[in-house]
């Protein structure tokens, strides 16, 4: 980031904080100050925002998939690997044809140690999302790999 875009990242996060503070119902408002929190490497400052958005009513269905996105995101990136997975489940489970909250999911379980339940979630998500000519050939072992790695398809 520019200092610029330091400097206007910073002036809204001041701005979301006071709009926070006189509305903390507020799911958008909350959804908002999440973000700018974690455009500026304040992750940590950004979990409590996520958590209010995600508990609050009314946040639009596009948020709402991004605040689980970021939520589990931001867990990862602070080390709570459990909390990633199980933010990101939700994400999944209520988006699941979202691959980025797919591809989300298999970084957190591998972090946790989940590389089987890992892999397959991201051949799946290769298989049935690549226009590579090469990987099509392949979808059908691919997706076969993907249910059973330890097999010889």
């Amino acid at each position: 980031m520019s200092p610029t875009e330091d400097d206007q990242l910073e002036a809204t996060r001041r701005e979301l904080l006071a709009l926070a503070a006189r509305h903390p119902d507020d799911a958008l408002v909350n959804y908002r100050a999440a973000c700018v929190h974690d455009r500026l490497g304040l992750e940590a400052e950004a979990v409590p925002f996520y958590e209010r958005c995600l508990s609050a009513p009314g946040l639009p269905d596009d948020d709402r998939r991004g605040a689980l996105l970021g939520l589990g995101s931001t867990y990862r990136v602070l080390g709570r690997h459990a909390r990633a997975v199980e933010t990101l489940r939700r994400g999944v489970s209520a988006y699941p044809d979202d691959g980025a909250l797919r591809t989300f999911l298999a970084m957190a379980l591998y972090n946790t140690g989940a590389h089987h339940e890992a892999m397959s979630i991201l051949l799946n998500l290769l298989a049935t999302t690549s226009h590579d000519p090469s990987v099509q050939q392949y979808r059908r072992a691919i997706t076969l790999y993907a249910g059973d790695l330890d097999a010889s398809v």
